[in-house]
């Protein structure tokens, strides 16, 4: 007990050491704030210090803890602005805080590994549109990469800012391009948040109680136990590979590449939530975009995925605590090298089935021999359909066909969609289809379509039993509906 009151004493004289009131960096000048839901400020200040804060014509107060934290919340509001926001302390020397061009409109928050992360500056579309990048309805706010073992209560980041050529060419290319479509189609405006590190997988974004609470993914510690064990073997390889390589400098020969390696803090569970989601969760926002899976696509950790996935969305509804807000991601593309991808593909698949979830299938604008396909624009506009749909109530069709269900037809197999309204096959034929009979093994088949469904055989297969479609890397995929949207990958045996 001595020692708790005096680390308690300790943190509360650091904080009353602190004159000015401070707000986390997530709220600065040039944010968007969530409209329709309260405007939540919040941050520290002297141990019972009195902090107003006023905004749009309304001022709450309340006093500091005994850790000098304090939060206000005031009442909801329609999209507008430009408005200024201040928050005051009642000490002598405080000076206002002015959070200056604050609007009111959608906030959404982009996170992932690399290819959410792929700026826009490299986009295919880039010489094309970030000079016209400039648009005072899109708000950015850049993240800054933070692993960390527990929960932090601020990001590192430079604060919002305007869209702009400067600000836009180093922030996600996805997010960017989504902003701009929902901000020109809703006319609200919209920032969102680029939360992203290439190269980690999903359990390091989610929370560990979150994961621990869930016996389903316990494989998971498992995988991640041995890749501790292996550290060592690691740091001694690239310990060989440092001496290696400046042993090669110095005789002017050339440099050996070193084998990528993950770093083990960013794949650490937990850990990125901690550092770089955590501390937005006091932030209301209208949803949430996802764009990864690559680095979960292994024979081990593959077929976890769905459970991780859909632990990581609930909990992330259940700590920002404003509703289940649309979750929307996008499906891993086509890749050569991806052998475990198919499986992936069709966990990302099954996540369909939490509510208010929507998924970009993306299978036909990949680039086969890069894992970084640099056409974001699509991907962008294939994500702000469901947005459009789940978060703004329109009416059209914001997906590609979806399987269903597959029911056995004598010699052949016939496989329901859902979103199957025009089903075509683009080229000619339909391809990439596959049955299998009792003993599981897929042969490619002849496929038709017959209105929302489509029928496969083979002569090779007398009893067909299952179907698959695209069930490969880099499949030749070619069904879709009539509002020009792929069918998403499927295999009938997988539950």
């Amino acid at each position: 007990m001595k020692l708790r009151g005096l680390v308690l004493l300790a943190l509360v004289s650091t904080v009353a050491l602190r004159a000015e009131v401070t707000v986390p960096k997530v709220l600065s000048s040039h944010m968007v704030v969530q409209r329709d839901l309260p405007v939540h400020v919040w941050g520290l200040a002297a141990p019972g210090e009195t902090v107003t804060v006023s905004f749009r014509g309304e001022s709450g107060s309340v006093k500091a803890g005994e850790l000098g934290h304090w939060s206000v919340y005031l009442k909801p509001g329609a999209a507008g602005g430009p408005f200024q926001l201040t928050v005051t302390g009642d000490a002598a020397e405080d000076k206002p805080m002015v959070l200056d061009d604050v609007l009111v409109g959608d906030v959404w928050v982009a996170s992932g590994q690399s290819n959410m992360e792929f700026v826009l500056k490299n986009a295919a579309t880039a010489d094309a549109d970030l000079p016209k990048a400039a648009n005072n309805n899109l708000r950015l706010l850049l993240v800054k990469k933070a692993a960390i073992n527990y929960p932090q209560s601020d990001i590192d980041s430079e604060g919002w800012a305007v869209s702009s050529p400067d600000s836009a060419k180093d922030f996600s290319a996805v997010a960017w391009y989504f902003a701009r479509e929902i901000a020109a189609r809703e006319h609200v405006p919209v920032g969102v948040i680029d939360t992203t590190w290439g190269g980690t997988p999903v359990e390091a974004w989610t929370r560990v109680a979150a994961l621990g609470a869930d016996a389903a993914v316990s494989p998971l510690f498992q995988s991640w136990g041995k890749m501790r064990e292996r550290e060592s073997d690691a740091l001694l390889k690239k310990s060989l590979q440092d001496k290696a390589s400046a042993e090669a400098k110095a005789q002017g020969k050339p440099v050996p590449s070193a084998p990528w390696a993950p770093k083990l803090d960013s794949w650490e569970p937990g850990n990125l939530y901690n550092g770089m989601i955590a501390p937005l969760t006091q932030f209301p926002i209208k949803g949430a975009l996802w764009y990864q899976g690559e680095s979960n696509a292994d024979a081990e950790r593959g077929p976890l995925y769905s459970r991780i996935f859909r632990d990581m969305i609930e909990d992330w509804r259940r700590q920002w605590g404003v509703g289940d807000f649309p979750f929307l991601y996008v499906q891993i593309a086509n890749y050569k090298p991806g052998t475990e991808w198919p499986t992936l593909r069709d966990e990302q698949l099954k996540t369909l089935a939490l509510k208010n979830t929507g998924m970009a299938v993306i299978i036909d604008i990949g680039n086969p021999d890069n894992v970084h396909p640099t056409d974001k624009l699509d991907v962008g506009i294939r994500l702000s359909l469901p947005a459009r749909v789940l978060g703004y109530g329109e009416q059209l069709e914001y997906s590609g066909p979806v399987f269903r269900q597959a029911t056995p037809e004598g010699a052949a197999v016939r496989a329901w969609f859902e979103h199957a309204g025009g089903m075509v096959a683009k080229g000619g034929e339909l391809t990439a289809f596959e049955v299998a009979g009792t003993d599981g093994k897929f042969v490619p088949a002849t496929a038709k379509i017959e209105g929302a469904t489509v029928v496969a055989s083979s002569p090779d297969v007398a009893v067909p039993v299952a179907v698959r479609y695209g069930w490969a890397a880099n499949p030749a995929c070619n069904l879709y509906n009539a509002a020009g949207l792929p069918a998403s990958p499927f295999n009938s045996t997988r539950k």
